[in-house]
């Protein structure tokens, strides 16, 4: 399948089978539209001679049957699985989320985690359990040399100590082991201090810091137990935790919900504010009004559209910022398998409890049917991460026709079960947003490689 579209002034054609990307001109754009399989010389000579002269119209579309010849364009899916077949993936576990804290001092409106405590009780996470979730770490990652512990929660600094002491744990047993640990932590900002700064600085490789973008849009669905919005207390913490990161990663993640479609400005807020690593997603979940509809799809698009346009415009005039989802690379990016199979959750990443039990991903925790097992003993329920392994874009028919499935990988397990009952069935708005997301960047693509 090919998919082409205009943005921008660029003409582009997706295969989607093969993830080639074609920058066209006006004839190619003309002969590919709306085509969904190599059409014939005699039918796109009928189709646009009224455009343009027999010469022109067989030199392009020579052009093209060379292309899709060498399978950079109407390739088939036989040959993708073929190609996804012929070689074995690397399953083992590659990265932990450990809930520290089922707890959190905000009760963000939109908090898929029950406002922290995941509908299962506030408690945090003991030290023997995180040091435990290490050893399982270790002795279940295979040869992989590069392991990942994220510290996630309701709010991990309101177990801080188990986070030092579990990152000192780590540190001293990578020699031992031949592992080296890449710790990230996930925090609301509002108890940054110098103390947790420094810490944060020196022994994360990324943090992630929640801020939804302007003041009024943040503080009226962030907001402390007593209802005081929580922006001015993070803002400044946030810019000095930043400026002190010296190059290590960092992103400022917000959500933007049905009250603020105009979720640009707050892009364009943060990247005011002086953060260069942004990344503003859509809220998940049904039932109130801070929820999509299908009849806002056309809205959000055209808001998406409007963001690519002003993310050009700043990085042409050297105000650069790094927005995540616009961030596509063409050239380097994830290999074939992970195109195929996406995050992983359920067998290369996992979440682990407070009390130790394992979950496909920090999403799932506080479902009881799917908990896995647990760190003391291992996975015991593995026809569920067996479920989770055979989840990717050849299991879900509306991946199959696609033209997106290679940049999106199948998209979120949890999206697809809390919006649809199972994980196999994608959420259609988020695939609507996704789409036009990855239409975006690729544009950037172009308009940067033409520079």
């Amino acid at each position: 399948m090919v998919h082409t579209y205009s943005l921008n002034g660029y003409n582009i054609a997706i295969d989607g089978n093969s993830g080639n990307v074609h920058v066209l001109d006006d004839i190619t754009y003309h002969m590919l539209e709306d085509m969904h399989e190599m059409p014939s010389l005699a039918d796109v000579r009928k189709k646009l001679k009224e455009k343009y002269t027999i010469d022109e119209i067989d030199e392009a579309y020579n052009e093209i049957k060379a292309l899709a010849d060498n399978d950079m364009l109407f390739c088939s899916e036989e040959k993708l699985e073929k190609a996804a077949a012929s070689k074995q993936m690397d399953t083992s576990l590659k990265a932990l989320c450990l809930h520290v804290s089922h707890d959190c001092n905000l009760r963000c409106e939109y908090c898929f985690a029950s406002s922290g405590d995941y509908n299962s009780g506030r408690k945090l996470m003991s030290r023997d359990v995180a040091l435990k979730a290490v050893d399982y770490l270790v002795q279940n990652s295979g040869g992989r040399h590069n392991i990942e512990i994220d510290f996630f929660g309701g709010e991990p600094l309101m177990n801080f100590n188990v986070v030092k002491e579990t990152v000192a744990y780590g540190r001293q047993i990578e020699g031992a082991t031949g592992k080296r640990f890449y710790f990230t932590i996930t925090t609301n900002g509002t108890m940054l201090d110098k103390e947790k700064i420094d810490f944060i600085n020196e022994n994360m490789d990324n943090v992630v810091i929640s801020i939804d973008g302007r003041k009024e849009v943040h503080d009226a669905v962030r907001y402390d137990r007593i209802g005081r919005g929580s922006y001015d207390r993070i803002m400044t913490s946030a810019k000095e935790l930043v400026a002190g990161r010296n190059g290590k990663s960092y992103f400022i993640r917000g959500t933007f919900t049905a009250r603020n479609k105009d979720f640009s400005k707050d892009v364009m807020h943060l990247a005011d504010m002086g953060f260069k690593e942004i990344s503003v997603e859509p809220v998940v979940g049904s039932g109130g009004d801070l929820y999509f509809q299908e009849s806002d799809i056309p809205e959000l698009l055209k808001e998406y559209e409007n963001l690519a346009l002003q993310y050009v415009e700043r990085r042409a005039a050297d105000r650069q910022f790094r927005f995540y989802h616009f961030d596509i690379n063409l050239y380097d990016g994830p290999c074939l398998f992970k195109r195929i199979t996406a995050c992983g959750a359920g067998y290369e990443y996992l979440a682990v409890s407070p009390d130790g039990d394992l979950y496909p991903c920090h999403q799932f925790v506080g479902q009881d049917e799917f908990i896995l097992g647990n760190v003391f003993d291992g996975i015991s329920n593995k026809d569920m991460s067996d479920k989770f392994k055979g989840n990717n874009i050849f299991t879900k028919q509306k991946c199959r026709n696609c033209w997106a499935k290679l940049f999106c990988s199948g998209g979120c397990h949890a999206n697809a079960y809390f919006s649809n009952g199972i994980i196999s069935e994608p959420n259609e708005l988020a695939c609507a947003l996704q789409k036009k997301r990855i239409e975006c960047a690729i544009m950037i693509q172009a308009l940067e490689a033409d520079v």
